[in-house]
């Protein structure tokens, strides 16, 4: 069991994230049961597709009856980050067996991606024994939040009066934030926001996830890279 400690410090690792996530879990399991589906169906909905986000929107689309292929363009706008945070965590990652990189993209969520690249910054390599860790804990904690908000969903008659949706912004703030100290984090950030906002008021959500990521991404590829020790201060 000499993997043993390695597994503990990640599931260690998963706690705080896993927590500050646990009201968000408890905010979907309500809506989607005010949407209409049931507790059995919103708690296989967390447990195969792990996506937290995703899920919001899609069964707010449910709710609307609106055409399927609208639910997968707008679940794959809001879940286009996914696609530059496995392009960032390959080099990491390939270091895995096949069967473990089939597992750890599974389990790519926001939280598991900014924690992975810390741990790496830091100086200490990322194993799959340490990333599995994480992931157990933030997936069971999830699963665990969500069945909680559908079942007491039912009692619930708006989940959204209760002001739980502005936990979402603050979730992924406290993300970006954390990243604060790598080059060029400021201007990125900037243009990231600015590009989301115009595209929320011009074409609307969920689009402006993904236009803000890209003017993100546009600019820190243009961006001349920054010595090491001259990454933008906090």
């Amino acid at each position: 069991m000499a993997d043993a400690p390695d597994f503990l410090t990640g599931m260690r690792s998963g706690v705080v994230p896993a927590l500050s996530a646990a009201p968000f879990g408890v905010l979907f399991g309500a809506v989607a049961v005010a949407q209409g589906q049931s507790v059995a169906e919103t708690a296989l909905m967390s447990l195969t597709i792990f996506a937290g986000a995703s899920q919001l929107v899609g069964v707010e689309l449910f709710g609307q009856h609106v055409a399927a292929w609208i639910i997968v363009a707008s679940i794959l706008a809001v879940n286009f980050r996914h696609v530059l945070y496995s392009a960032a965590v390959t080099p990491i990652l390939s270091r895995f067996s096949w069967p473990e990189r089939l597992a750890s993209f599974f389990f790519l969520t926001d939280p598991q991606f900014a924690e992975t690249l810390k741990r790496e910054d830091a100086g200490t390599p990322v194993t799959f024994t340490w990333y599995i860790g994480m992931a157990v804990c933030f997936y069971a904690i999830w699963n665990v939040m969500t069945l909680i908000g559908a079942t007491l969903g039912g009692f619930i008659e708006n989940p959204e009066a209760l002001g739980l949706d502005v936990l979402l912004p603050i979730y992924f703030l406290n993300i970006v934030i954390g990243f604060r100290r790598r080059a060029n984090y400021l201007p990125v950030v900037v243009v990231s926001a600015i590009g989301s906002v115009v595209a929320f008021i011009t074409i609307g959500s969920p689009w402006h996830v993904s236009v803000g990521a890209i003017a993100g991404v546009l600019l820190a590829a243009a961006l001349p890279p920054q010595p090491a020790g001259k990454a933008d201060k906090p």
